[in-house]
């Protein structure tokens, strides 16, 4: 009969129970800053319906910085995981694709009506295809090492800030509102092509591995100058570093063209070769 009816011991249970190990900090530092970047693309949404146009614009900059960061502090501190990855995508998508949209629907997008509308959700499908081709693209084991230097199409943090072309020239003083919004309308539809297109674009992700002494100096210089003129004149500075981007285009795809001949005449490694029958 005691078997049926067997002495409770809390203590036991307790000890018994199963204990979750903690989580280191390095781990969730990346992805402290990816939320933080989400919040500030769903403030720029309220703010821009505030009618602080200037303010939302810099929310979603300063998003798309931190969405640079978060990833690079991943690799150093080696908190990578597949849950920041996903979640990187998903503020992704609501930062540049569906925060930007909005923004620009409400800057001037709007005039255009049901047509202005149909931009958007152009736009902010375009950065979810992105962003899904991406997350298929780096599970690929078979891609070459020299392609990790390009993305396949433009990139999200880089569209939804070339996206904003428009709003940089209003608030330098181009009238672009008196312009009319299909020119915005045709821009952002360019935009939203180079994100899902296959035109390869310069990553950058090796440069500065190596700095020689001698452009130690000039480089602190120039960082300095840099700083100086984007605090003076933002978005005289985002015009100019977004037109030139656009304007690289072209010499990005002609050293991708340039690397794939190198690489498709090069010959194969011996662990490649076939091995002859005996």
């Amino acid at each position: 009969m005691s078997d049926l009816f067997p002495p409770f011991e809390p203590e036991r249970v307790e000890s018994r129970r199963a204990r979750f190990k903690p989580i280191p900090f390095r781990l969730l530092a990346p992805n402290v800053i990816t939320l933080l970047a989400l919040c500030l693309g769903l403030t720029a949404m309220r703010l821009v319906v505030e009618g602080k146009l200037d303010t939302a614009t810099i929310c979603i900059l300063v998003a798309a910085a931190l969405d640079g960061v978060d990833g690079r502090l991943a690799r150093l501190l080696k908190g990578t995981s597949r849950f920041g990855a996903e979640l990187d995508s998903l503020s992704d998508f609501v930062n540049f694709g569906v925060a930007t949209g909005y923004v620009l629907w409400i800057f001037v997008l709007h005039d255009l009506k049901s047509f202005g509308w149909i931009i958007v959700l152009t736009l902010a499908c375009a950065m979810a295809l992105r962003l899904a081709r991406f997350n298929v693209m780096i599970d690929d084991p078979n891609r070459p090492e020299w392609q990790k230097n390009f993305f396949v199409g433009m990139p999200a943090p880089a569209g939804a800030i070339t996206a904003m072309l428009p709003l940089y020239l209003h608030f330098i003083g181009v009238p672009v509102q008196e312009y009319g919004a299909l020119p915005v309308g045709a821009y952002i539809l360019f935009i939203a092509f180079l994100t899902i297109s296959r035109i390869p674009c310069y990553a950058g992700k090796t440069l500065g591995t190596r700095v020689p002494r001698d452009k130690v100096l000039p480089i602190f210089v120039a960082v300095v100058v840099v700083a100086g003129l984007l605090f003076a004149y933002p978005f005289e500075m985002l015009a100019l570093v977004v037109i030139a981007y656009l304007a690289l285009i072209p010499l990005s795809v002609a050293r991708y063209r340039k690397l794939e001949r190198e690489h498709a005449a090069a010959p194969a490694s011996p662990a490649e070769v076939p091995a002859e029958p005996v």
